[in-house]
C-alpha cells in the first residue's frame, strides 16, 4: 500500500511539475511575441504613446475590467511611482460618478483584451466627446475599442496558459509587459533617479504626509465652485463643468451651506427634476462634507477614501469657505 501511494504521490508531483512547465513555456512564448511585435507594426504607435504621456500636463487615468482591472491597477501604481502621475479608474465607478475624476488635460488608457468590454462604454464615450486623448491596449484590433482610441497598443493574440483558453493567464501577462514598458521607456526619457523614486515610496511620502495640510494644496479665489443656494440647478452645473472638480459649493455670505456633487446629479435626473426651475438649495447635501484648512493633507485622503468622494470644500474655523481641493490636487502633492 505504501509503495503504491507514494507512486501515486510521485505521478501528482510529475503531472503539477510538468503543468508548471508548460504554463511558463506557453506564457514565454507569449512575451516573445509581443518583442517581436515590435518589429511588426507596435513600434510607432508605442513611440506616438511615449510621446502623448511625456507631454501630458494632468495625470494619466488608467481603467479595465476584470482581470485587465486588475492589471491596470497595478500600472498606475507602477507609473505613478516612476515619475509619471497616474490612478486606476474601474469603469463602473466611472458611470456612477468617477467621470468627475478626470480632467481635459490627462490621458485615458482603457485596457481590454477583446476590446469588447461593455463597462468601458460610458469612460471612452467620455474620452472622445471631451476630446481626452484614449490609449488603448488590447488584441482585439477591429474592436470597439481599437476604433475609438488615438492609438492603438496591439497584443498579439498568444494563447493562454489556461488548458482551456478561457483563464486570462498569457494576456493578462501581455498587458503587464506593454504596461511595464510604458513606465519603463517614461522613467527613462525623463531621467528618473533613484532619489526620485526614494521620494514616491514611503520615507518620502511620509514625510509629505506629516509636513503638508489642506491649506498648502487647496484651490483658492476665482478657482473655486461656488454658487448660492437661491441659484437654478442648472447654473450650478455650469459653475461644475467650468471649475472641473466634479462639485459645487453652497455658499451664503461666505458661509458653507451644502455640497451638490456628479453623483448627486445623476440622483436628481433619475427623478426627472426639472434643472431651470428646481434650486441648489432644494437638490444639496447639507452640510456636506469638509475638511479644515489647517488640518494635514492626508486628512483630506482619508476622508476621501472613507466617503467615497473625490472632491472636498474647504472651510475655517468658522464654518467661511476658504477653498476646494480634489483628488488631483492631492496626488499632485504626493499625499496618495
Amino acid at each position: 500500500m505504501r509503495a503504491s501511494a507514494r507512486t501515486t504521490h510521485e505521478r501528482e508531483r510529475d503531472a503539477a511539475i510538468a503543468s508548471a512547465v508548460r504554463t511558463v513555456s506557453i506564457e514565454q512564448a507569449g512575451l516573445t511575441a509581443l518583442a517581436e511585435a515590435f518589429d511588426n507594426g507596435l513600434a510607432e504607435p508605442f513611440a506616438e504613446a511615449i510621446g502623448m504621456l511625456l507631454a501630458l500636463k494632468g495625470r494619466v487615468i488608467v481603467t479595465g475590467v476584470g482581470k485587465s482591472g486588475h492589471i491596470g491597477s497595478k500600472i498606475a501604481a507602477t507609473l505613478a511611482s516612476t515619475g509619471t502621475p497616474a490612478f486606476f479608474v474601474h469603469p463602473a465607478e466611472a458611470n456612477h460618478g468617477d467621470l468627475g475624476m478626470i480632467a481635459r488635460n490627462d490621458i485615458i488608457i482603457a485596457m481590454s483584451w477583446s476590446g469588447e468590454s461593455f463597462e468601458l462604454k460610458g469612460i471612452v464615450g467620455y474620452s472622445r466627446r471631451f476630446r481626452i486623448p484614449l490609449i488603448a491596449i488590447t488584441a482585439g484590433d477591429s474592436s470597439a475599442l481599437a476604433k475609438q482610441a488615438d492609438v492603438v497598443l496591439m497584443l498579439p493574440r498568444a494563447s493562454e496558459a489556461c488548458p482551456h483558453g478561457l483563464a486570462p493567464t498569457t494576456s493578462t501577462l501581455l498587458q503587464l509587459a506593454i504596461g511595464d514598458a510604458l513606465a519603463v521607456a517614461l522613467l527613462e526619457a525623463r531621467g528618473f533617479t533613484p532619489d526620485d523614486f526614494a521620494r514616491s515610496h514611503p520615507g518620502g511620502t511620509l514625510g509629505r504626509k506629516l509636513l503638508l495640510h489642506v491649506a498648502d494644496v487647496m484651490r483658492t479665489g476665482d478657482a473655486l465652485p461656488i454658487v448660492s443656494p437661491a441659484a437654478r440647478l442648472a447654473e450650478g452645473l455650469v459653475v461644475m463643468s467650468k471649475q472641473g472638480l466634479g462639485m459645487c459649493v453652497i455658499v451664503d455670505g461666505g458661509r458653507m451651506l451644502g455640497v451638490f456633487t456628479d453623483g448627486d446629479l445623476r440622483r436628481v435626473l433619475d427623478r426627472q427634476a426639472d434643472v431651470h426651475r428646481i434650486t441648489m438649495r432644494e437638490v444639496m447635501n447639507s452640510p456636506g462634507k469638509s475638511v479644515k484648512s489647517h488640518e494635514l493633507a492626508a486628512e483630506a485622503a482619508h476622508l476621501m477614501e472613507k466617503y467615497k468622494i473625490t472632491a472636498l470644500p474647504v472651510i475655517d474655523d468658522a464654518g467661511a469657505l476658504v477653498g476646494a481641493l480634489n483628488v488631483h490636487d492631492l496626488l499632485r502633492a504626493g499625499v496618495l
